[in-house]
C-alpha cells in the first residue's frame, strides 16, 4: 500500500524498517525536527530520519501538522494509510482524515491500560505482570481508538524499561506489518473507557528515591528509570544514580547502609532493604557496588537521603 509514516525514536524506526521490507510504498516519512544530543549538544537527526536518509525515503520534519501547507502536501500524496509510532506531535483531525483507509498507531501497552506518553515506565512502576503492543485505529482522543491487533508479553522480575522496550519494539514492527497485510479482514475492538488508565509523561522528580517506601516499590522505580533518567539518591553532597538493585530481607532505619563491603551494598527501606548492584557517581561511569565501595568507603551507619 501507499503509506505515510510518522515516527521519531528507534521504536518507530524498527517499524518503518519492517514496512519497507514488506514492500509497501512509503510516500513520505514525517519525523520531529533535529534535536541537540551528546556531550556537545550538536543537532542530531532522529532514528527515523537516519533510517529514511539511509534508504532514500523522502522525509520532512515539520514543527507542527496544523500547518495548512503540510496538510495540503499530505493530501497531494494521497496515501492509503498513515502509520504512526511514537511521533511526538499532535495529529489534528484534518490529518487523520486524509488517508483513504485510515491512520494506524503502534502503542506500547495493552489498551485501554496505559494510554499516553510513558506506558512502559508506568507499567513497571505499577508492578504490572504483563504488557504488550496494540495496533489501533487513530481518532481524535488520546489513544482511544478501536484496537485492530494486540500481542502480550510478560514483565519479568528483572525487566527494565530498556529490556522491555527492546521486546516491544520487535513486537510492534511485526504487528504493524501483519496489520497492513490483513487490514481488510481485521475486526476493530472498541476500548472499554471505564478500564482506561493514563500513562503521564515521566517527570524527572519521580526518579528521586524515597527510602521510606518499600524495597519492592523502589526496585520497580530503579527498573522503570533505566536507561533514563536513572533513579537518584543523595549521599552527602553527591547525587548518586542507582541503575540496578534487588530487594532483600533486612531491617533498619530507611536510607541507612546496613552492609557495605566489596561483595554487598545493602540499604534499608521502609519495608525490607535494597541490595544495590550498579550505581554511578556524578560525572563518573556506571560501576558495580564493589568498585563503588572500594572508591568511596562507607560505614554501616552511612545514610542515603
Amino acid at each position: 500500500m501507499r503509506v505515510v509514516f510518522a515516527g521519531t525514536p528507534p521504536f518507530a524506526a524498527r517499524a518503518l524498517e519492517g514496512i519497507v521490507a514488506a514492500g509497501h510504498d512509503v510516500a513520505l516519512v514525517l519525523t520531529q525536527p533535529d534535536r541537540p544530543a551528546g556531550r556537545g549538544l550538536h543537532l542530531s537527526p532522529s532514528a527515523v530520519a537516519q533510517f529514511a536518509a539511509a534508504h532514500g525515503l523522502p522525509a520532512e520534519k515539520p514543527a507542527s501538522l496544523k500547518d495548512p501547507q503540510v496538510q495540503q502536501r499530505l493530501r497531494e500524496l494521497a496515501p492509503e494509510v498513515m502509520v504512526v509510532a511514537a511521533y511526538g506531535l499532535l495529529l489534528p483531525r484534518a490529518v487523520l482524515d486524509i488517508p483513504a483507509r485510515g491512520s494506524l498507531n503502534i502503542h506500547a501497552s495493552l489498551l485501554p491500560r496505559w494510554r499516553g506518553a510513558a506506558p512502559i515506565q508506568r507499567a513497571l512502576l505499577a508492578g504490572d505482570e504483563v504488557t504488550g503492543v496494540c495496533i489501533m485505529q487513530m481518532e481524535a482522543g488520546l489513544d482511544t481508538g478501536p484496537v485492530l491487533l494486540e500481542k502480550a508479553t510478560p514483565i519479568g522480575a528483572r525487566d527494565t524499561t530498556g529490556s522491555l522496550l527492546e521486546r516491544l519494539t520487535t513486537l510492534g514492527a511485526d504487528l504493524v506489518v501483519l496489520a497492513l497485510a490483513e487490514l481488510d479482514s481485521l475486526q476493530p475492538r472498541p476500548q472499554d473507557d471505564s478500564r482506561a488508565t493514563y500513562a503521564a509523561k515521566i517527570n524527572k522528580a519521580e526518579a528521586r528515591i524515597d527510602w521510606s517506601q518499600s524495597a519492592a516499590r523502589i526496585d520497580r522505580q530503579v527498573r522503570a528509570f533505566n536507561p533514563t533518567p536513572g533513579a537518584e539518591a543523595r549521599l552527602g553532597d553527591d547525587l548518586i544514580k542507582i541503575w540496578e538493585a534487588r530487594p532483600v530481607e533486612a531491617t533498619a532505619t530507611p536510607g541507612t547502609v546496613i552492609e557495605a563491603s566489596p561483595s554487598r551494598l545493602v540499604i534499608a527501606c521502609g519495608e525490607g532493604a535494597l541490595q544495590v548492584l550498579q550505581l554511578q557517581r556524578p560525572g563518573g561511569r556506571r560501576m558495580g557496588a564493589g568498585d563503588f565501595v572500594r572508591g568511596k568507603p562507607l560505614t554501616a551507619d552511612t545514610h542515603f537521603s
